[in-house]
């Protein structure tokens, strides 16, 4: 049985949530690995496919392409300038942002950021978007600033999502992180969200799980993924446990399946 725990968005109850995490996760063997590869590669792909949890809420269903915008960026900067204020205390966050903005222009700048990346889109942007960058992403910091500070165990800034390439199956998975506590030979793992869950919430947090041990070097899961809704003041959890990491997997490969055959076209 899979496990979704539901929780108002408060400093007790997240902390309630860290503490009260599994000491007992489950592990991915070699064999789970070959066995998610060989149903990937029965659900042929005319490209390279990406999934994450988000195509797994919108079942595979094809929208906007993405484009960088205040809005997109605001995630990766702000994460960024959070990650120096925990080696900086005396920086600000609107110091933070702008010292992450100067890296990201000076790497296109250098010719080492290619098309379609987040420094090359800022070093081309007007000066008002750049203002909005800004602004968005000090409100990202800062709101995940707010989170952290709560929070009684030793947290850091995760370095970046979980990526895993499926092999032989033109696939990558995605899996969102935004803070990572680790207990002892555990690790919990936060993601924060805008807006409110939806119905899909809850297959979208084991997609995240599930991403996250395939990821890890020995497979194993975290003790327990928290989303946060901020702005709806909610949070909702799974655990490490081999059932939810098969919902998470079978989720992901529905979800490859929904999009083939959103792009096959229907016969006359």
């Amino acid at each position: 049985m899979t496990s979704l725990l539901h929780r108002r968005l408060t400093d007790e109850y997240v902390n309630e949530l860290i503490e009260s995490a599994p000491c007992c996760v489950a592990q991915l063997t070699d064999d789970h690995r070959r066995s998610l590869t060989a149903r990937f590669r029965a659900v042929a792909s005319p490209g390279h496919r990406r999934l994450d949890a988000w195509s797994v809420e919108q079942a595979g269903q094809r929208g906007r392409a993405f484009r960088w915008a205040p809005a997109t960026a605001r995630r990766v900067l702000g994460n960024g300038a959070l990650r120096r204020v925990a080696v900086q205390p005396l920086t600000t966050i609107t110091g933070a942002v702008r010292d992450e903005l100067a890296d990201q222009m000076l790497r296109a700048a250098s010719g080492y950021a290619r098309d379609g990346s987040l420094s090359y889109w800022l070093a081309s942007a007007p000066h008002p978007v750049i203002g909005l960058v800004t602004a968005e992403a000090v409100n990202w910091a800062t709101q995940l600033q707010e989170i952290t500070e709560g929070m009684h165990a030793n947290w850091s800034v995760a370095a970046s999502d979980a990526y895993y390439d499926v092999a032989s199956a033109r696939t990558t998975l995605r899996g969102r992180r935004d803070v990572v506590i680790d207990r002892d030979d555990t690790r919990v793992i936060v993601r924060v969200r805008s807006g409110s869950p939806g119905k899909s919430a809850g297959p979208g947090l084991r997609a995240d799980l599930t991403i996250d041990a395939l990821a890890d070097h020995d497979g194993l899961a975290p003790a327990r993924l928290i989303g946060l809704w901020p702005e709806a003041g909610v949070c909702l959890c799974v655990d490490g446990t081999m059932a939810d990491l098969r919902a998470g997997a079978r989720d992901l490969v529905r979800t490859a399946v929904a999009q083939r055959r959103q792009r096959t076209p229907l016969a006359a």
